[in-house]
C-alpha cells in the first residue's frame, strides 16, 4: 500500500473515531459542564491538529502534492494544536470566548477542507467527504457564532450532533481509500 494512502487512511480513521467519542460524550452526557466541554472539545481540537500536522509532514517531501495542499494542512494543524493548548492552559475562559473559539476553529477547518477537496488530487471519495464534512464544519461553526444565546445544553447538542455526523464521513472516507489502495495494489501484482 502506498504511505501516502496509509498515512491518509490512518488520519481518517483516527479523526473519525476521535469525532465520534466527542460526539457521543456531548449528545449523550446533557448535564455536561463547560469545564468539561472545554476540556472535551480541547482534546478533541488538540489530537486533531497532531493528526494534521503530523499528516501535513509526511505530504512535504512526497511528490505530486501541490504547495497549497502542504501548507493547508500544516496551518491547519498547527492552529489546531494552539486552540487546544490555550484552551487547556485557561481553563476559566468565558463562554463567549470558548463560543468564539469554536465557531472559528469550526469555519477555518471547513474552509480549509473545502479548499483541499476542491483543489488537491487523490480520490474522487475522499475529495467529496472533505468537501461535505468541510461544509458541515463551516455550517456548524456559523450556527454557533450566530447563535450565542442558545442554552448550555442546545450548544452542546449541536456540537454533539455535527461530530456525529462528521465521525462516520470520515470513517468511511478511510474505509474507502483503503479499498483504493488495496485494489490498486492487486492491480499492480497482477501485471
Amino acid at each position: 500500500m502506498d504511505t501516502e494512502m496509509s498515512n491518509l487512511t490512518g488520519g481518517l480513521e483516527l479523526r473519525g473515531i476521535i469525532a465520534l467519542l466527542f460526539g457521543i460524550a456531548a449528545v449523550f452526557w446533557p448535564g455536561l459542564t463547560i469545564r468539561t466541554l472545554l476540556y472535551l472539545f480541547s482534546t478533541f481540537v488538540l489530537l486533531s491538529g497532531l493528526v494534521g500536522l503530523i499528516h501535513g509532514i509526511t505530504r512535504v517531501v512526497k511528490p505530486g502534492v501541490t504547495v497549497l495542499g502542504r501548507v493547508l494542512t500544516l496551518l491547519l494543524g498547527l492552529l489546531q494544536i494552539g486552540v487546544g493548548v490555550y484552551l487547556l492552559r485557561h481553563v476559566h475562559v468565558a463562554f463567549t470566548t470558548l463560543i468564539l473559539l469554536i465557531g472559528f476553529t469550526l469555519i477555518v477547518r471547513g474552509l480549509f477542507e473545502v479548499v483541499e477537496g476542491l483543489f488537491e488530487e487523490g480520490p474522487a471519495t475522499y475529495r467529496t467527504i472533505m468537501i461535505i464534512v468541510g461544509l458541515l464544519a463551516v455550517l456548524a461553526g456559523i450556527i454557533i457564532l450566530f447563535q450565542p444565546a442558545a442554552s448550555g445544553v442546545a450548544f452542546v447538542w449541536l456540537l454533539g450532533l455535527y461530530a456525529l455526523i462528521v465521525g462516520p464521513l470520515l470513517l468511511s472516507g478511510a474505509l474507502e481509500t483503503h479499498r483504493m489502495s488495496m485494489g490498486a495494489a492487486e492491480t499492480g501484482r497482477r501485471r
